[in-house]
């Protein structure tokens, strides 16, 4: 007798809610990013001293694309020197669960 999957998987093909959801935070940096700015609203040097690995360009780019999505918002103040906060929105705040369920995924699972 076969057993029955504790959850019924559908087809994850094209279009599937796993495949739109990676889509948002897939990549080596949107899912730290995002993990960062849970903390609270952060300036774009802020970003990348957390981020030390990451280039300026490859940030940039990760940060309009979250911003693209609604993921985050960009605040730039008019002020000498410009300033720029990042933050999560109402949508990237809803990620918070996943981001930390990933993060603790990771920490159960570093060692192997």
């Amino acid at each position: 007798m076969a057993t029955k999957p504790r959850h019924a998987r559908m087809d994850c093909s094209a279009g599937c809610p796993v495949e739109a959801t990676l889509s948002l935070i897939g990549g080596k940096w949107k899912g730290l990013v995002l993990y960062h700015l849970m903390d609270g609203t952060l300036r774009f040097n802020e970003l990348r001293r957390r981020l030390p690995d990451v280039t300026q360009r490859m940030l940039t780019n990760q940060l309009r694309e979250l911003e693209a999505d609604g993921l985050i918002a960009r605040t730039v103040y008019a002020q000498v020197p410009p300033r720029v906060d990042y933050a999560l929105t109402d949508r990237g705040r809803s990620l918070d669960q996943v981001i930390l369920a990933l993060k603790a995924w990771g920490e159960r699972h570093m060692a192997a």
